[in-house]
């Protein structure tokens, strides 16, 4: 069987002894032994890579076994890449790999990308070259992450095993030395970073208290004054490191309490992002390179060492990637922007019949108005203006409207999806490690659509009777329709989903739903981060105000600055689709339920189809508001998911609880049927 072994990891290392064998030929004669261990060592990881991406382990296992029964090759190659090791700085990978850097996300962006393009030159006793040199395929990271950390510990036992004890211990020091300057190094960082400007916004008794991050660096300088003693005197007792591990601890919550304040009431920014997931990073390697130093089993140490080895690799595979600095970066920002999404998406569930109807009310007000801006587009697109006129008149009728329902506190319908998703999503979050449990999501699935539909009704109910008594008016008065017969007809047309492209245009007006959300959460964070209140309520030019109305004002705008805007600019989206649409070519366009009810009340009123035409055009609104509320509930339900780092589990379970609430009482999908008193009992 050993023998059989034998021959199949021969035949399986065959293409790299060739290849080392080549090497040695061609560095034959010359005095350049780096270059020859770098080029072995590249053809060593190049041996990993070819092939099947899940046969490397078998590979690496091949490997181990051939160097194991030729002890002769084991020796020359384990001792070439030991030697090899003792002249590489280490430092800039346990600095640079795994860890951002300063200059912000759109400057580590840029660098990487031009990177990328342009290589920087590669040094030979750098660590960090070596690892470019050897790691520069993005399909690179398929194949590490089916090496296990026991093939790279059996490979390095059976290495270590070729290499004489002084070349072990050579390395052993060297690693403890450039460890020990790393160290020090990450934690002087640390301690700088409590000067960013950024972090004493968000908490400021860093002004006034001795942070965890100063008292880290004076314990972190004694271990490393210690330990460099130490590796003199062997004979000194190992640093007592247990005050270093509870100031690290305190680091880490410090982190995590400038993060949750960035998350809620403070705000938060791309730069902040990045400089909060920097300082995670930098605690995190601290804490892995001191449990290395601290351990005092050897076997032990050395299996963390392979764990940061390949922690190490990963990064490096990863380390011209914008996508991950991206992902890193905006992860923050699109928590803080769900929460104020989520905050005010509690606004818009309603859970008992008094509610219910409030909304109801709230929506009918909106109503009104919206089918005031639906005659107004009318009117401005009767008036045969150029496209970019009509697209800016119509933003403004969008934008201004909407931003005129908010003032007056109305609701319109399709507004709530990206606000009662984020609620959903938080819902989701706080049942343990993030599993959902299916029963309590089902009843608030169930109240979320409830909501929604009361919403859709009261726009559309308003919207109907508004337009209906206008078109009685204007006859009343002129004597004639308010609508033509082709005027009428088009507009009947736009929403029939047969007959025209109203379900894809519903579609794309629910994806502006979700942007709206986003923007309106966007600003609702700027608002925090910028201190929106307090910079209003010290303004010189408010000063004649008075102290109180000051206040007042400065509290209104910092509260619906995020509304007004996400209003405003959702208004401008639908208005500005079809010339998108137009300068791409496409017939791009957008149906709203609540402006198509609307348009097929004037349409109806002005020429009246039939009672069959009427339902049926109602029908198509009513199609046209469930794609308009379920693209926008979807796709803000998924950010607003990963944003906070969880996710839905057992969705069977969960449409089955959906429909046993639906068999017990299909009619509380569309009204409450019982009161919260009752519900209580």
């Amino acid at each position: 069987m050993a023998k059989h072994l034998s021959v199949s990891s021969e035949a399986m290392c065959k293409p790299l002894l060739k290849k080392l064998q080549k090497i040695e030929a061609e560095y034959e004669g010359t005095d350049n032994p780096e270059q020859q261990a770098l080029d072995s060592f590249v053809a060593l990881i190049d041996y990993f890579r070819r092939g099947n991406a899940a046969a490397a382990g078998e590979r690496m296992t091949a490997l181990t076994h051939y160097l194991q029964q030729n002890p002769d090759l084991n020796a020359s190659f384990s001792e070439q890449l030991h030697q090899y090791f003792l002249g590489l700085n280490i430092y800039p990978v346990l600095v640079n790999l795994g860890i951002m850097a300063r200059r912000g996300m759109l400057g580590e962006m840029a660098t990487r990308l031009y990177d990328r393009l342009i290589p920087p030159p590669h040094t030979d006793n750098s660590s960090l070259d070596v690892l470019a040199r050897a790691f520069y395929w993005r399909s690179d990271a398929k194949w590490l992450g089916l090496i296990t950390p026991q093939h790279w510990l059996r490979l390095y036992s059976v290495l270590a095993q070729g290499a004489s004890a002084e070349t072990l211990e050579e390395v052993r020091s060297h690693i403890r030395g450039e460890t020990l300057y790393v160290l020090e190094m990450l934690s002087i960082w640390l301690a700088a970073e409590e000067l960013e400007p950024e972090l004493m916004r968000v908490d400021r008794k860093l002004i006034d208290i001795d942070s965890p991050f100063i008292a880290l660096q004076r314990e972190m300088h004694l271990f490393i004054e210690h330990e460099t003693k130490r590796m003199a005197e062997p004979t000194l007792k190992p640093f007592d490191v247990a005050h270093v591990w509870v100031m690290l601890a305190q680091c880490q919550e410090q982190v995590d309490r400038i993060r949750r304040r960035g998350r809620g009431s403070s705000g938060s920014s791309m730069a902040m992002a990045h400089l909060l997931e920097r300082l995670e990073q930098t605690i995190q390697r601290l804490q892995v390179l001191l449990g290395l130093m601290a351990e005092p089993s050897k076997l032990t140490a050395l299996r963390r060492g392979v764990l940061l080895w390949q922690e190490l690799l990963n990064a490096a595979v990863m380390k011209n990637s914008m996508l991950d600095v991206w992902r890193r970066s905006t992860a923050l920002v699109s928590r803080s922007i769900t929460q104020n999404s989520s905050d005010h998406g509690e606004h818009y569930i309603a859970r008992d019949k008094s509610s219910y109807f409030a909304l109801f009310r709230s929506a009918a007000g909106a109503g009104i108005i919206i089918a005031l801006m639906a005659l107004l587009k009318i009117h401005i697109e009767s008036l045969g203006l150029a496209r970019l006129s009509t697209t800016v008149l119509v933003s403004l009728n969008y934008g201004l409207g909407f931003v005129l329902v908010h003032l007056c506190k109305f609701t319109i319908a399709t507004k709530q999806p990206a606000v009662t998703a984020a609620s959903f999503a938080a819902e989701v979050e706080r049942n343990d490690r993030g599993r959902a449990v299916a029963r309590k999501l089902a009843v608030l699935l169930i109240d979320v659509n409830r909501s929604q539909w009361a919403a859709v009704w009261g726009n559309i109910s308003t919207a109907l009777l508004t337009s209906a008594l206008l078109c009685f008016g204007v006859w009343w008065y002129l004597h004639e329709p308010l609508l033509s017969v082709s005027a009428a007809e088009y507009q009947m047309q736009a929403i029939r989903p047969f007959e025209s492209m109203a379900l894809l245009y519903a579609a794309i007006a629910g994806v502006w739903l979700f942007c709206s959300g986003l923007i309106a959460g966007f600003f609702d964070n700027r608002a925090d981060f910028v201190e929106l209140r307090a910079r209003l309520y010290h303004h010189r030019a408010l000063r004649w105000l008075g102290a109180e109305r000051r206040e007042r004002f400065a509290h209104y705008v910092h509260e619906n600055y995020g509304s007004v805007m996400g209003n405003f600019l959702f208004g401008v989206l639908l208005g500005s689709t079809s010339y998108f649409g137009y300068l791409l070519g496409y017939p791009l366009d957008i149906r709203h339920v609540a402006f198509s009810s609307a348009n097929l009340g004037y349409a109806s009123f002005s020429e009246w189809p039939s009672l069959w035409g009427f339902l049926q055009g109602l029908f198509f609104v009513l199609l046209i508001g469930f794609v308009n509320l379920w693209v926008s509930f979807s796709i803000a339900l998924q950010v607003a998911v990963r944003a906070r780092g969880t996710k839905i589990q057992k969705f069977r379970a969960l449409f089955k609880c959906i429909w046993q609430n639906m068999r017990e009482n299909p009619l509380h999908f569309f009204f409450p049927t019982v009161s919260e008193r009752g519900k209580d009992k």
